[in-house]
């Protein structure tokens, strides 16, 4: 009887140090980081600097695939349905994980509950931009303009994204009409602004901050942000409501392993401490950011509350 009860213990006790080997041996394989929006904007950027940081520490390549589509949703839910094993992760955002909940009617995924969040990476403030050549100067302008004309084209990067939310919170602040024009990813919306085709666009700092096709009229910012020392935030301008970071962080699937998951935000967390990848975030407006694996939880789950309010005063809904 003894034995008898000895053996059937042994499945489970052989699993333990099999779990945990693992998890030591993590990554097994290269590891991919689905970046849910098209190369070259600014989760990708941040994607493809933290990735470098952790093929190296790791060992394992982690690869960036881009997988754009329905306001980051498309590349949100592949994960979501991946297994929970650390190998394949996603740049879990402001507009896949904290807008999308609130303005689709249906969502593949729960942006709480089927991920398991990881850390959170950088925060950055979105910007209202027009071509430097416009004859739009300041907010103040754009403002005159759009109440001239309604219906003046702003874009964004897509539907349910938080610069469509950011844009639905400006015509409500400032009592004027605008038509959105959604693209699919910040480059494309870029190139038309730059082009003359687009009259202005929101879109993050570290996207427009730096090229000089664009003029900047306001920034999302609480406070004016160092580096930029002559761009006004809405807030001073007369438009509180319009103080929103985009944030980026990095998520797996639900369930993933807590070993996985710690391993992970320390080797997140070491890399935007290295002076380095810290500048290049510093220097394009982004604000790198430290958070444990239960924090950036907590705050994702708060930021789906946050926008659930905001959508539903501004009416954002899409089908």
């Amino acid at each position: 009887m003894r034995r008898r009860h000895l053996l059937s213990l042994l499945p489970g006790a052989l699993a333990v140090p099999r779990v945990a080997a693992a998890q030591a041996s993590y990554p097994a394989r290269p590891v991919r980081v689905i970046v849910p929006f098209p190369p070259g904007g600014t989760t990708d950027f941040i994607a493809r600097l933290v990735s470098a940081r952790l093929t190296t520490v790791f060992g394992q390549t982690f690869v960036v695939e881009n997988r754009a589509g329905a306001g980051g949703t498309v590349g949100s839910d592949v994960v979501a349905k991946s297994q929970p094993d650390g190998q394949t992760l996603i740049v879990s955002n402001i507009a896949s994980f904290g807008v999308a909940p609130a303005v689709y009617r249906t969502l593949p995924y729960n942006s709480v509950t089927d991920f398991t969040h990881v850390a959170l990476m950088a925060e950055i403030p979105s910007v209202l931009a027009v071509n430097v050549s416009s004859p739009i100067r300041n907010l103040a302008e754009f403002i005159e303009a759009a109440k001239a004309r309604p219906g003046l084209n702003v874009g964004s990067p897509g539907n349910g994204t938080s610069s469509h939310t950011k844009q639905a919170i400006l015509q409500r602040s400032a009592g004027i009409e605008t038509t959105h024009v959604p693209y699919r990813g910040s480059g494309p919306m870029m190139n038309d602004v730059a082009g003359g085709s687009l009259e202005a666009m929101i879109t993050t700092l570290v996207e427009a901050g730096r090229n000089e096709r664009f003029r900047l009229l306001a920034v999302t910012a609480d406070a004016r942000v160092p580096g930029w020392p002559d761009l006004p935030t809405f807030k001073e301008l007369g438009h509180p409501d319009l103080v929103a970071s985009t944030w980026f962080g990095l998520s797996a699937a639900a369930g993933t392993p807590p070993a996985i998951v710690n391993r992970l935000n320390a080797e997140v967390l070491a890399a935007l401490a290295t002076p380095e990848i810290s500048a290049k975030l510093v220097e394009t407006g982004a604000t790198p950011r430290r958070m444990t694996a239960p924090e950036y939880a907590a705050f994702v789950e708060a930021e789906v509350r946050r926008w659930a309010g905001v959508v539903q005063a501004a009416g954002i809904r899409i089908d």
